[in-house]
């Protein structure tokens, strides 16, 4: 689970930021917040007057809260796995680690099955030989997990990532 540590540390911190604002906003609005007047300001006067006596500070803090919150719905979009293609298959990784058992050090391998055919995602260290990788791939391999998921006519689309 350790690739999903950073999102989920992300998404607490941005959670909890979004609450405390939304709790200091409602106790605010009516008037429970340290006993402050409803009247009281939350900005010092100078500053409130720094942002209405020209438009422009609060167009540019609308353009960066539009692009902050396109770049989180980004982010949330990727982690939900929008435009992935396809859904893992554990049958055609065991088959596709078997049928590579000879690569030393092989960390990530993935076959996805969708519509559109098989795509087998690999990442190798740099001291392998990626010339027999893809051959063995080609080959062997592909062909094997073709025939156990779906048809030999299954498209078949493989990325291979060298490490360094």
């Amino acid at each position: 689970m350790r690739p999903y540590t950073g999102n989920r540390i992300g998404l607490a911190v941005v959670g909890a930021t979004l609450a405390g604002a939304g709790g200091y906003a409602w106790l605010r609005g009516h008037g429970r917040f340290l006993d402050l007047p409803t009247n009281a300001k939350v900005l010092p006067a100078h500053t409130v007057r720094a942002l209405t006596d020209t438009a422009w500070p609060l167009w540019a803090l609308a353009l960066v809260l539009l692009l902050l919150a396109l770049a989180a719905l980004r982010w949330l979009l990727l982690c939900l796995g929008w435009g992935r293609r396809g859904a893992r298959n554990g049958t055609g990784t065991a088959m596709l680690y078997v049928g590579l058992k000879n690569v030393d050090g092989l960390s990530k391998a993935r076959v996805r099955l969708g519509p559109d055919g098989l795509r087998l995602t690999l990442t190798c260290p740099s001291d392998a030989d990626v010339g027999a990788v893809a051959g063995k791939l080609d080959q062997d391999v592909i062909g094997r997990i073709r025939r156990e998921l779906r048809d030999d006519e299954t498209p078949a689309m493989a990325r291979l990532h060298v490490r360094r």
